[in-house]
């Protein structure tokens, strides 16, 4: 971990000198010579500044389309890119802890660091149980639950920082950024109260994932049990024995479906389904997308109604 952070740094400092000797080699475009440039880390804030930024803002998503995000480390190119960015938003450290690395060798005064889950309390993992009143993995791992975009209180908090972010940086464009944030909120708050009532007349409360632990925070703003194969690390293997366990809580639940995530494989899942008679379901943890559906202009918004429909189905939900 050391000698990879020597070399985050070791490369920042090398990019940021040749931005800075190619500075009039990297004009804008014609058009584009007002905008702010911004770098977004994960799918969600690039969507978020997308809304709040507008024609204002010409944004780029770090994490390739397609890619799993918690496997991702930053190449040369992508240091380059910050570097030349105005500003840089990340989700937190325990997301995306190569971020301490790099930003050691940034130059702040050009470039804005944006942690966008400034002010959210983050859940906290001990002991294999999780905080808030809903059921952990059975998997233990120690740490913070960095997946805070999925409880839609927290996306109007991040909101509000990137729109700050955005008008600390360019405040020339401050009421255009703060009218845009605030339209946004208002389809987020939306959004929220879509899934109380989606998910307020059940007949189940507990729905099982077959992947990491990616939705704690969503479980726990709207009063669901949740229960996932292994803790917060895609690469984790549950054993046979929790594998034995998840699929009795099934039987025993009467609980009819085992959702998957998007870009894993869903091996796991298969797996119960198999033993259980479960079916396979979709729930989008929206950390990115794939190239199609970053090609066609997917939203955040999108992924999360389309999460209410298959949580609805999984719980059973009587609401129409």
């Amino acid at each position: 971990m050391r000698s990879r952070l020597i070399i985050y740094i070791t490369i920042a400092f090398l990019c940021a000198s040749v931005a800075s000797c190619q500075k009039s080699e990297m004009a804008p475009r014609q058009g584009e010579q007002h905008k702010v440039r911004v770098v977004a880390s994960l799918f969600p804030l690039y969507d978020f500044v997308r809304n709040v930024g507008g024609e204002r803002v010409a944004v780029t998503l770090m994490l390739p389309p397609g890619v799993e995000p918690h496997s991702f480390e930053p190449r040369p190119a992508d240091i380059m890119g910050l570097n030349n960015a105005d500003v840089f938003v990340y989700t937190n450290q325990y997301m995306e802890p190569w971020v301490s690395g790099i930003i050691k060798g940034m130059d702040s005064r050009h470039t804005l660091i944006l942690d966008s889950s400034k002010g959210i309390k983050l859940i906290e993992e001990k002991n294999g149980g999780h905080e808030r009143g809903h059921q952990g993995d059975v998997h233990g791992h120690a740490g913070m639950d960095p997946h805070v975009w999925l409880d839609l209180g927290n996306a109007v908090v991040m909101v509000d920082n990137i729109c700050n972010g955005l008008s600390a940086k360019d405040p020339a464009n401050e009421s255009y950024y703060r009218n845009s944030a605030e339209q946004y909120k208002v389809v987020l708050r939306g959004l929220d109260d879509k899934f109380r009532k989606g998910l307020g007349n059940c007949d189940k409360k507990t729905f099982v994932n077959g992947g990491h632990f990616a939705f704690g925070y969503l479980a726990a703003r709207y009063g669901l049990q949740y229960i996932s194969a292994f803790g917060f690390s895609p690469d984790a293997e549950p054993t046979p024995g929790q594998l034995v366990k998840i699929s009795k809580i099934l039987k025993q639940q009467g609980l009819h479906y085992i959702f998957y995530e998007e870009l894993l494989a869903p091996n796991v899942a298969e797996t119960i389904s198999r033993e259980t008679g479960a079916k396979l379901i979709l729930l989008h943890g929206a950390h990115n997308v794939g190239s199609e559906e970053f090609r066609k202009g997917v939203s955040f918004v999108t992924l999360m109604e389309n999460n209410l429909k298959n949580l609805e189905t999984g719980l059973q939900c009587r609401n129409k």
